[in-house]
């Protein structure tokens, strides 16, 4: 499987692992203390930043934008445009309007082909006689809907593909902004933003972040038939932020911990929405700009653009969702006995009194409502009834690694720190 991945990679890619396979086997049988980087001279040459594939054996499903056209042998290709029905389309290659009936009786697999899209392709399979006999319609690059004449009318199914997961690597020193490190290291905005995610408990991302800090990661790539259709999850990172050294580790049910087996997951997000920058800090003699007069400012605001989705930071039950001419639209969180966190200025509300959220549902939409001078969300965080600065209270951990599954998740963490570190170990080599 390994070597048909290979020969169906472009060249560039198998250079590439190649060079790697070259690089860990001079590593290997180089002394660790006394590793100089003259003895890479006659090694292929690897760029620093760049993420480099390695198989694993390990498979998934996935789904990606990034999708190879499906051309399969013998059909006609439909491309769908504006204002198409199945009908329409099967009509034009001289199919009646009782085989469309036929086909969208074909079972409940069937009923996908109500949301055929414009710029969406179906393959139709027309015998000699002009009878239609198959039809398929890739759902995305893994899945396609097939329909089939058989004896007992058309039946449908949905053919799911392999997926062969590879880890890929990438490590960033930030030198200017932590997004800039991620583009230089060769991620997309997606694997950005998920790796700020898993960090984005312990370190603030618009505030906390320094020239010198760096991270080290690793994460799935997906091909179906050797090609590449998409990236996974991050299985594995390491975050060095001002001196702090911070590890998390996926585990089987999907959530990140430390080596040791803490949840990285916080019981509260250090900020419920994805913010350009702090606006207003927390300040208990804060000169207000609207009402002119030294006035706490009990919370922190984050400016962010109108529309942008807040997030309940913590479970809990809405306490108060609504508005008024200082607040404008807002939502009061109860968590618990100690705990409440309150959200100001909406552009409009998503919850209503009463309601239990999840910890990061969508609970408003950031706006200006309210005695402010700009669009932003104040956000506040109460313990036992006495606010606290929402950007440094100490934040209660969720549960650990559950015991039953502590010795299990060890092995698949020290797996993983082993891969970080010789990813660490060949990019300090290179440089």
């Amino acid at each position: 499987m390994i070597h048909n991945t290979i020969k169906h990679l472009p060249k560039v890619h198998r250079l590439t692992l190649l060079g790697v396979c070259a690089l860990l086997v001079i590593i290997l049988l180089s002394p660790t203390d006394d590793a100089k980087a003259s003895k890479l001279a006659n090694a292929v040459v690897l760029e620093p930043g760049v993420a480099y594939e390695l198989p694993m054996p390990a498979f998934h499903n996935a789904s990606s934008s990034d999708a190879q056209a499906f051309e399969p042998d013998d059909y006609i290709t439909h491309k769908v445009a504006r204002g198409d029905t199945l009908a329409k389309i099967l009509s034009k290659h001289g199919q009646s309007a009782r085989v469309t009936y036929n086909i969208t009786q074909a079972g409940d697999d069937a009923k996908r082909l109500r949301k055929i899209k414009t710029g969406d392709n179906l393959y139709l399979q027309i015998n000699e006689a002009g009878q239609l006999t198959s039809l398929q319609y890739p759902l995305n690059n893994t899945q396609t809907l097939v329909i089939k004449q058989s004896d007992e009318g058309f039946l449908s199914k949905i053919d799911t593909k392999q997926v062969e997961t590879s880890l890929a690597f990438a490590q960033g020193t930030i030198d200017s902004s932590f997004w800039n490190a991620g583009i230089e290291a060769g991620l997309t905005d997606n694997k950005i933003m998920q790796l700020a995610g898993i960090f984005g408990w312990d370190i603030d991302f618009a505030q906390e972040i320094r020239e010198g800090d760096s991270f080290n990661m690793a994460y799935e790539a997906h091909y179906v038939d050797g090609e590449f259709v998409g990236y996974g999850d991050i299985v594995a990172a390491e975050f060095i932020n001002q001196g702090d050294v911070f590890t998390a580790i996926q585990y089987t049910d999907g959530n990140y911990y430390t080596p040791d087996g803490r949840s990285m997951r916080k019981s509260f997000l250090r900020a419920p929405v994805s913010f350009t920058h702090v606006s207003s800090n927390f300040n208990p003699r804060r000169f207000h700009p609207v009402q002119k007069r030294i006035k706490p400012h009990r919370g922190v605001d984050y400016v962010a653009p109108v529309g942008t989705p807040v997030m309940a930071a913590g479970d809990g039950k809405v306490v108060r969702a609504a508005y008024d001419r200082f607040n404008g639209h807002h939502v009061f969180i109860q968590h618990g006995e100690r705990y409440q966190t309150k959200y100001l200025h909406f552009k409009s509300r998503a919850v209503k009194v009463g309601e239990w959220v999840k910890q990061g549902q969508v609970i408003g939409y950031l706006g200006s409502t309210g005695m402010v001078t700009g669009a932003h969300l104040h956000y506040e965080f109460l313990v036992n009834g006495v606010h606290r600065n929402p950007r440094t209270v100490e934040l209660p951990e969720a549960r650990p690694i559950d015991k039953a599954e502590k010795d299990k998740f060890m092995l698949i963490a020290d797996q993983q720190v082993a891969l970080l570190n010789n990813n660490k170990r060949i990019m300090l080599a290179m440089n």
